[in-house]
């Protein structure tokens, strides 16, 4: 009788608290949250890197450039390839530029291996779901300026807003809109031309602005209208100094960065006798230049800062000047029919390999808007045809530049090997168009990978046979991380990659008899040198091992602890 009157008053405190629930006002994005079948298999399986076997039609290793980086190409389920990327990539990537699946209901996409049809109860649930969970592995990616777009339409633009409101709270969010099938959609209702872009960038980063040829002028350096993003306070990254010489009236550098909450900062001439110069108004109030640092160096390197003698800064604008980025693009190269499909078959000589790809230039022009270095890392992990990769080059080829991508999609219907792998080889090496005139390669290398899974039995708490299995399958993986690709030597206890002017080895063995021949072994290569040991534990051989040229690390532990914490997210 007593636990029943107990259970009674429990019943009524939840009926209570369920009531106030209800009052509560929400804001924000709420779903119900789908179980994935490739989410839950990382709790036994984890996903590592191979490279592709080479076959008929396909060379993992296209080389146009011995002294250039590879671009690298992954074929897998992007979770899997963004899992990877979270050990070997984390905090690199300058820019992520992806074109999801849109959610439209015509088999576009699949969740858990079945079509989403557009009368799916679930189809807005599951379509969240699977971004949620992309979005969060991809976050951790970025570098500090890192920015990321996403293209996406009328179907989920506004719940994806939402959900990168969840992700970027501090971050400025841009939507602009796209006119990228002039022709229109056949409908009985509103026919529709347009997609959206969401641009996600750190506060206080920017963009550089879009060119255009409009004559010979000169902008003032400095911000100066009352807006709030003329400020230093919501645009920290644009504030510090420029450094002139003022005997020959040239503008010679940057001075150092300068942190948002940091008051005090060097004045006057350097130490070299160059004169330091703030974006400061009359009133001694702190504004900011046009630019971030980087974008700055670029401009001054290129003679297109100037000083006049009396204090005042302009960027030079020859013919070339660069204009607001405006929220409607409507140019005829954003049409993906005449840039995207035609495009697309005159590469690869046949029509319908790829619906719906993106022309060339609208992915050029936004990926163009958020970098500033000439040797960005570039991610998408929804590749498709692989056009993120095709504006890279092409961004590379007007300026000389070492940009490198990272491209991740799935083999679905030999969409990875036949068009995203075909097009990017015949976009480096060259190829006849439809007509049969030669159209020149852009250069470049790429290394084709494809994601695997290692049985470990228990993220969690892994048998010890199971991390020993880990250590022996984790080198192309390992290589990757620390760019040295090319595999020069494996045996039953080690194995040796080099690249760039670096090695890396991995001592596979519990056992440490041979591991001392190796440490004398890559002693003798005169290079640094990323020694990767076996162990239970963490930092169990950095000192007993460790050299001017040898850099120790264990391994499996940091690549468990990744995927555990991906599993906590």
């Amino acid at each position: 009788m007593e636990k029943e009157k107990e259970l009674q008053a429990r019943i009524k405190e939840l009926e209570k608290e369920l009531k106030s629930i209800k009052k509560q006002k929400k804001y924000g994005l709420v779903w119900e949250d789908k179980p994935e079948e490739i989410v839950e298999l990382c709790k036994t399986q984890v996903p590592i890197l191979r490279l592709k076997e080479k076959k008929k039609g396909i060379d993992p290793v296209v080389t146009t450039d011995k002294s250039k980086d590879e671009n690298i190409l992954i074929e897998g389920d992007n979770y899997h390839a963004l899992s990877v990327l979270n050990y070997t990539h984390k905090g690199k990537i300058d820019v992520i530029y992806i074109d999801p699946p849109y959610n439209t209901g015509n088999q576009s996409w699949k969740y858990n291996n079945d079509y989403v049809e557009k009368d799916d109860p679930w189809h807005h649930s599951k379509w969240i779901s699977m971004m949620d969970k992309r979005i969060k592995l991809a976050k951790g990616l970025l570098s500090q300026n890192g920015s990321l777009i996403v293209a996406i339409d009328d179907y989920e633009v506004h719940t994806l807003g939402l959900l990168l409101d969840e992700y970027f709270p501090s971050y400025e969010r841009d939507l602009i809109i796209v006119a990228h099938h002039p022709q229109g959609a056949g409908s009985n209702t509103v026919s529709r031309i347009h997609e959206y872009a969401f641009i996600i960038t750190p506060q206080g980063v920017g963009f550089l602005g879009r060119k255009t040829r409009d004559g010979d002028s000169n902008w003032s350096l400095k911000r100066t209208g009352q807006g709030e993003n003329n400020w230093r306070e919501n645009r920290p990254k644009q504030f510090f100094s420029v450094l002139v010489n003022t005997e020959k009236n040239v503008v010679v550098g940057v001075g150092p960065e300068i942190l948002r909450n940091e008051k005090k900062y060097p004045t006057g001439k350097t130490p070299e006798g160059f004169l330091r110069i703030y974006p400061m108004d009359r009133e001694g109030k702190e504004r900011c230049w046009r630019y971030n640092r980087a974008t700055m160096q670029k401009l001054i390197n290129a003679g297109l800062i100037e000083y006049s003698g009396r204090g005042a800064l302009s960027v030079k604008k020859d013919s070339v000047n660069q204009v607001p980025v405006f929220s409607i693009w409507s140019d005829s190269k954003y049409n993906a029919g005449t840039n995207g499909s035609a495009m697309l078959t005159d590469i690869m000589g046949t029509t319908n390999t790829f619906q719906y790809p993106k022309s060339l230039w609208t992915v050029y022009d936004m990926i163009d808007l958020v970098h500033s270095d000439s040797d960005s890392i570039f991610l998408d992990f929804f590749a498709g045809s692989g056009t993120t990769g095709h504006a890279v080059l092409e961004l590379n080829k007007q300026d000389g530049g070492d940009r490198k991508f990272i491209l991740c999609t799935n083999n679905e219907n030999n969409i990875c090997e036949e068009v995203t792998y075909e097009r990017i080889k015949r976009v480096m090496k060259g190829y006849k168009n439809n007509k049969g005139v030669k159209v020149g390669g852009l250069g470049g290398n790429l290394r084709y990978y494809e994601t695997d899974l290692v049985d470990i039995e228990k993220l969690h708490n892994t048998p010890d046979q199971a991390k020993i299995k880990l250590t022996y399958q984790a080198g192309e993986m390992i290589g990757l991380k620390e760019n040295t690709l090319n595999e020069v030597e494996k045996n039953n206890w080690w194995q040796i990659f080099e690249g760039n002017g670096k090695t890396t080895a991995i001592y596979f063995k519990e056992d440490k008899d041979r591991l001392q021949k190796l440490v004398e072994l890559l002693e003798k290569k005169k290079r640094p040198v990323a020694l990767y040991v076996f162990s239970w534990g963490m930092n169990e051989y950095k000192s007993e091992y460790s050299s001017d040229n040898i850099r120790i690390e264990d391994i499996p532990e940091p690549i468990l602890e990744v995927y555990k914490e991906i599993n906590r997210l």
